[in-house]
């Protein structure tokens, strides 16, 4: 199916996995960076270069979080798009 003919349905199921997918990888990325922020604290601290590092992480942080509301609202209006289940006696 082309994007011309996709239903509305469809374009919010796609959205919510390139979120989900997109959760995914952030997740790992401040997972890595904490790891690096926690080896090199010291190093960072002693070059006055710490802000830069808990900078990033807050706002990864922030866009963590961004993601997860998203991803709920998203999953929501997928469940209000979903067509009514048809009745067990109709063809």
């Amino acid at each position: 199916m082309t994007a011309d003919t996709k239903t509305p349905l469809e374009h919010v199921n796609d959205t919510v996995l390139q979120l989900k997918e997109m959760r995914h990888y952030s997740k790992n990325n401040v997972e890595l960076l904490t790891t690096q922020w926690l080896l090199f604290d010291g190093e960072l601290s002693k070059l006055k270069q710490q802000k830069k590092i808990e900078d990033l992480m807050t706002r990864q942080g922030e866009f963590y979080d961004a993601l997860e509301t998203t991803i709920s609202e998203f999953e929501a209006l997928a469940a209000e798009l979903q067509p009514p289940p048809e009745e067990a006696g109709q063809a």
